[in-house]
């Protein structure tokens, strides 16, 4: 199993689809996974520090496992059929220090969940999130860091070196570039 930690949220280019990003800790495979406008706001909301004038669905299920004695363990990621992710969360008692050396074994309670669902939950819990090997290989797209880095440094570099007349001069040579539309 491989610790994924959320990379962000963005939207597929094509179809303005809203996907959480799950970045493995390498930074060179990120793993989407298409969600829609609500599940995205939930996953957005727990990554901002501050909390809502309201409960949101994943406060109100982070607070109900506290009052139920209940712990989120972790979350895993396990599958991946017809382009869709199946999730657990591992659920364990919430026990002290004695009563965690009395049960030597310590049976998690597994419940399914949709991924985005446990991600948001994983958030606001500070969690685990968790992916087999398989599911990350089957659905990683590769992250070239380096090129990452080398564009926003050109870009640095552009940005510290422009001038207004500089600017200028650019502007005008992309506008004679440009075919007309007659």
């Amino acid at each position: 199993m491989v610790e994924m930690s959320v990379a962000g949220i963005a939207l597929d280019a094509a179809s303005r689809t809203p996907m959480v990003l799950l970045r493995d800790p390498s930074g060179r495979r990120q793993v989407p996974i298409w969600i829609d406008q609500a599940q995205a706001h939930n996953i957005m909301a727990g990554l901002q520090e501050g909390s809502p004038p309201r409960p949101l669905s994943h406060d109100l299920m982070a607070a109900l496992l506290v009052a139920g004695g209940l712990e989120l363990e972790r979350v895993i990621v396990h599958a991946i059929e017809d382009s869709t992710f199946h999730a657990v969360l591992k659920l364990r008692p919430d026990l002290d220090e004695a009563e965690l050396a009395e049960n030597e074994v310590l049976e998690l309670i597994e419940v399914d969940a949709r991924p985005s669902d446990a991600i948001a939950l994983a958030i606001r819990t500070g969690s685990g999130i968790w992916m087999l090997e398989e599911v990350v290989a089957e659905a990683s797209i590769p992250v070239d860091a380096e090129a990452d880095a080398e564009d926003q440094s050109a870009f640095s570099r552009f940005v510290d070196d422009l001038s207004p007349a500089a600017l200028v001069r650019h502007l005008r040579n992309q506008d004679s570039e440009t075919p007309s539309e007659e």
